[in-house]
């Protein structure tokens, strides 16, 4: 293989094969795993990248997760949530898909923009080029210079990184015309890297049509040809499904897809994603791919932290409800992060959380007793625009006057602003000017630097920073300490010129920028049990086995609010 990439990596524009590579990349040190998937979309292909991922970090082995998405945005930051779920907020500001939540929980590490792909990007790298003279006056074509870029973005990955793995995550169905120029490019990369360099594992439906009873595998047959008709011969198999898929079906996935019937794998449903990584490891899929890439997997790995907190979230000790009052709750995934830190933080207390979802354009001063009823604490998340606020600025209202654990993230932190200078320091119409313009008091107004600025994009305050908590505080309490850092994304803040109004009627600022002046970043009040909002997103810097501190202690402060109710 060594001749092929000597070939390759001519450094001249004139050769037909020329690809550009890295300085002092070399192939072989950095092995890949491609995930396709075949049939459906959303197939789960970001949950088994993850559990896999997952195992052979538990081999010792450094692994990095990488997406690539068929759409021509340059990143997430701009799409609705109820489109494609959860923006989720890396700690380099990079706006992504919801899927780098879900990596960054399984592998418990930050990734960063070297982790995510777009086309947009992709194309957006190339026009870069083309108008800086870089192609040397060649027609800029998808071969070799569209899929010369995808190949040299995870060759530059290889190189950062200097992982043993990287997991390259097809985003869409093989067949898409999105990503048909990225399959293309996976093929390349296998030739050129050498194809004991490189895995390919494609995810399959099993359809099982109600009226017949019975598995069947025509679908998956059908999609796993186009994927070898491309150039790509998948090495490993997975068949997911809503039940255990049969011996018959893997018989026949393997007969059609000119694999052995060991390297076909079931998994289908189970009660939560993280059962993947121990079920996949019971198939033995982890040391399959170890040995298929040439390393040794180790005997027996440990798994035993693993199992224990599947077991604290399967069997806890008791239930509570915790009611999320938001805008977009018609999607789930539009809180995807949420979900898992309240998870977390169940499964560390033992506790199992039931949601009431609360839809706030439905709410009023009138109806939210009837709409609170039950809960033992409230979460009002992040979201935009007027749609639904004052229906948030009536719950926040009841938590405060009623003593229920509130959590505001982000815009709800600006909800329970608002809400307590209009009813505590009596700030006739106070509003923020995202909501209303002309309020004669925006006690939440725009950020300094974000007044001169008319695009949306990658333009708001985003990824992570440094926040200073004040001592003798609940937040101080809850961190232990002086300093921490968080993810934020958000454009409006705590307006400076009521900081004073707000502190002398209640209102405690525990934490600031490090950074920057009058920035307020969590506020709390005294006298409640727990009410705490922040202006960042703790959730993303949840983890399984480390649940974010401020969720955390919610969820105590909610565990004693049932108990004493």
């Amino acid at each position: 293989m060594k001749s092929i990439f000597e070939e390759i990596s001519k450094k001249s524009g004139d050769s037909e094969f020329f690809v550009e590579i890295p300085d002092g990349y070399v192939p072989g040190k950095t092995k890949y795993i491609v995930i396709t998937g075949t049939v459906i979309s959303g197939i789960g292909k970001g949950a088994f990248s993850s559990s896999l991922g997952f195992l052979l970090q538990k081999h010792g082995f450094a692994v990095e997760s990488v997406k690539f998405d068929g759409y021509l945005n340059l990143d997430a930051g701009t799409m609705n949530p109820f489109r494609h779920g959860e923006v989720f907020v890396m700690d380099d500001g990079t706006e992504a898909d919801m899927d780098f939540g879900t990596y960054e929980r399984f592998l418990d590490k930050n990734l960063s923009s070297s982790n995510y792909l777009t086309g947009g990007r992709v194309f957006s790298r190339i026009l870069k080029k083309e108008r800086e003279g870089a192609y040397l006056g060649r027609d800029v074509q998808f071969i070799p210079h569209v899929t010369g870029e995808i190949k040299y973005f995870f060759r530059s990955l290889a190189m950062e990184k200097k992982p043993d793995f990287i997991i390259i995550e097809v985003g869409g169905t093989v067949g898409d015309i999105e990503n048909s120029y990225f399959i293309e490019a996976m093929r390349q990369l296998s030739y050129e890297e050498g194809q004991e360099n490189v895995c390919f594992i494609n995810l399959t439906y099993i359809l099982e049509p109600t009226s017949l009873g019975e598995q069947k595998t025509k679908a998956s047959q059908l999609g796993i040809k186009r994927l070898m008709s491309a150039g790509i011969q998948p090495d490993v198999i997975v068949c997911r499904g809503e039940r255990t898929i049969s011996e018959k079906a893997m018989e026949k996935i393997s007969v059609y897809s000119n694999i052995s019937r060991e390297m076909v794998i079931d998994c289908h449903n189970l009660k939560t994603i993280y059962e993947i990584p121990l079920w996949l490891e019971k198939q033995g899929l982890d040391k399959k791919v170890l040995r298929r890439l040439g390393h040794k997997p180790k005997e027996k790995i440990d798994l035993d932290e693993w199992k224990s907190y599947i077991r604290r979230i399967e069997k806890p000790k008791r239930e509570i409800v915790v009611g999320i009052a938001g805008k977009y709750t018609g999607l789930k995934d539009s809180y995807a992060s949420i979900l898992k830190a309240v998870e977390h933080s169940g499964a560390y207390w033992e506790t199992g959380i039931r949601l009431k979802w609360i839809e706030t354009t439905d709410v009023n001063k009138e109806n939210v007793k009837d709409a609170l009823t039950g809960v033992s604490g409230l979460i009002v998340p992040g979201g935009f625009g007027a749609r639904g606020t004052e229906g948030k600025i009536a719950c926040v209202q009841y938590a405060r006057e009623n003593n229920i654990p509130y959590l505001g993230l982000c815009f709800g932190l600006q909800m329970a602003v608002i809400e307590f200078a209009r009813n505590v320091c009596r700030l006739e119409k106070a509003n923020s000017t995202e909501i209303d313009p002309k309020t004669p008091n925006p006690v939440i107004d725009i950020l300094p630097e974000q007044k001169n600025i008319h695009g949306l994009g990658g333009t708001m305050r985003l990824g992570g920073q440094d926040v200073h908590i004040i001592e003798n505080t609940l937040a101080h309490k809850i961190y232990g300490k002086k300093f921490v850092r968080e993810r934020f994304r958000h454009r409006f803040e705590v307006n400076p010129d009521y900081h004073e109004t707000l502190k002398k009627n209640g209102l405690v600022f525990s934490g600031w920028s490090a950074k920057e002046k009058n920035i307020v970043q969590i506020i709390e009040l005294k006298n409640h049990p727990f009410f705490i909002a922040t202006q960042f997103h703790p959730e993303f810097t949840s983890r399984p086995l480390k649940p974010n501190p401020i969720y955390r202690e919610f969820i105590k402060a909610c565990i004693d609010h049932a108990t004493n109710a």
